[in-house]
């Protein structure tokens, strides 16, 4: 059985691009991988695009996604990647997917030159590729509780 995984964020132009991305690489066929955010930008950054073209990540055709595309969607599990998502009211989902917060910065935000931007949102990719890994790992047919802590454990990486 697929699982479906969200990744949420504010703007869904960087962070939650890149773990969709990254799942869908990562996770093959185990796992269906979505992104939206609560306030879409209605881009993906160029950071996002050029960040997984060098770590040899298809994008795909991504586009900026409001959360309520997918308010019909069956979800298994939903992840916060930004500190200002993961404070915000989310709506309710169908299936009460386990939910878990990964903070990682956002690179959109981070100063230098070009290839020092660049460079930080491959760290920050490369995290997130961490991250992931661990989750194709989790027995979803596991219980509630111990596929939200490993979840929120792999918030640590």
């Amino acid at each position: 059985m697929k699982r479906t995984i969200l990744f949420l964020c504010t703007g869904n132009s960087c962070r939650s691009q890149m773990a969709e991305a990254m799942l869908r690489k990562v996770g093959g066929d185990k796992f269906i991988a979505i992104s939206a955010g609560s306030r879409p930008a209605g881009y993906v950054h160029d950071l996002a695009i050029e960040a997984l073209r060098r770590m040899n990540v298809p994008l795909g055709e991504a586009q900026s996604k409001s959360w309520d595309d997918f308010e019909n969607t069956p979800i298994d599990a939903v992840i916060t990647l930004c500190d200002e998502a993961a404070g915000e009211t989310c709506p309710v989902w169908v299936g009460a997917p386990v939910c878990a917060h990964w903070s990682l910065p956002d690179p959109a935000f981070y100063l230098g030159d070009e290839e020092e931007r660049i460079e930080f949102a491959v760290r920050v990719a490369t995290r997130l590729r961490l991250k992931i890994e661990g989750l194709v790992g989790i027995d979803f047919e596991g219980t509630r509780e111990a596929v939200s802590e490993r979840l929120n454990q792999l918030g640590d990486i």
